[in-house]
């Protein structure tokens, strides 16, 4: 592989910083990848469009900051319409089909999946504080740029007190990603 880019935009509160950092910690101290994650975040915080970035490579990543994404998980409207920009072509555009809407042209080829996150981790988990993890299980299954296997290790290491809800959610995830390529075809 080589180099591969991915961000991840929502709003604060929604927990993409710690789905950067979860998939970050996952490619590096588990599948013993080389892998970069920054994140940046308007100065409302809670509320206000904010962004991960994890770029991967085979050797040392050599310049930390994503510049073209080959995925782009888009949780929140406000952090599509800011973050769309440079998506590659015939890239993949993860969003959460209840708050974000397709409002652009998108570069040739691009592929674009709905995840109804949200809905899941608030109707099937319980716990909304959980959508981020709903949406890794549908990336990973997605892009397969990350095991689910790891994920589900690193989720449990991670969160040993909300480990339960957490899988769950994980789980959901992986079904809803694996939903979403099915109507792909």
């Amino acid at each position: 592989m080589t180099r591969y880019e991915i961000r991840i935009g929502g709003f604060g509160g929604q927990g993409i910083v710690t789905m950067a950092v979860v998939l970050g910690e996952t490619l590096s101290l588990i599948e013993g990848r080389e892998c970069v994650q920054t994140q940046s975040y308007g100065p409302e915080a809670r509320g206000g469009a904010s962004k991960s970035e994890i770029v991967i490579d085979d050797d040392e990543v050599d310049y930390p900051k994503v510049q073209e994404p080959d995925v782009f998980v888009a949780m929140s409207r406000a952090a599509y319409l800011e973050y769309i920009h440079g998506l590659k072509e015939n890239g993949i555009l993860i969003i959460d089909e209840d708050l974000v809407e397709i409002e652009s042209a998108l570069p040739k080829g691009v592929k674009v999946y709905e995840i109804p996150a949200t809905r899941i981790a608030d109707m099937e988990v319980g716990n909304k504080q959980t959508t981020n993890v709903v949406m890794l299980g549908a990336l990973a299954v997605i892009t397969k740029i990350v095991s689910t296997e790891g994920l589900k290790k690193r989720v449990e290491e991670r969160w040993p007190r909300f480990k339960e809800a957490n899988l769950k959610a994980l789980e959901l995830g992986i079904k809803a990603g694996e939903q979403a390529l099915a109507q792909q075809g």
